[in-house]
């Protein structure tokens, strides 16, 4: 039977309550990653430049499981406006350019203003 395995990673401004992802078998799934930048830590200007800075953690987390975003099954975003949704669509297909992962976008408060976009990814390590 696997573990749980925490994966080892520290993007800047990470959240100390929480493990960046987990790892159980051949699955890895991503903490909620918000627009701070992957190394200054600093929050994006913008819903496209977070919405970029999120993907990048994500993908510095990913290599660090072992996998990447061409093997993301799933992703979950939550916005904090609806009408940032069109820019971050475009930003995020840049990511994602062909055989996307199944997603849900929903809106939602995220715990800082100055934060538009968190994105959580389950993806899975091939074997």
């Amino acid at each position: 039977m696997p573990k749980k395995e925490i994966v080892q990673v520290s993007p800047a401004a990470s959240n100390p309550n929480l493990s960046a992802a987990t790892k159980f078998g051949n699955l890895v799934f991503v903490s909620g990653q918000t627009g701070r930048h992957p190394v200054t830590g600093e929050v994006g200007k913008g819903i496209r430049e977070q919405t970029r800075n999120v993907l990048e953690r994500i993908k510095t987390i990913l290599a660090a499981a072992g996998t990447s975003l061409d093997n993301v099954l799933t992703v979950t975003t939550h916005v904090t406006k609806r009408e940032d949704v069109p820019a971050y669509n475009e930003e995020y297909a840049k990511y994602f350019p062909t055989n996307k992962p199944a997603r849900t976008t929903v809106s939602a408060a995220l715990n800082s203003p100055e934060l538009l976009v968190e994105i959580t990814v389950t993806a899975c390590i091939p074997s």
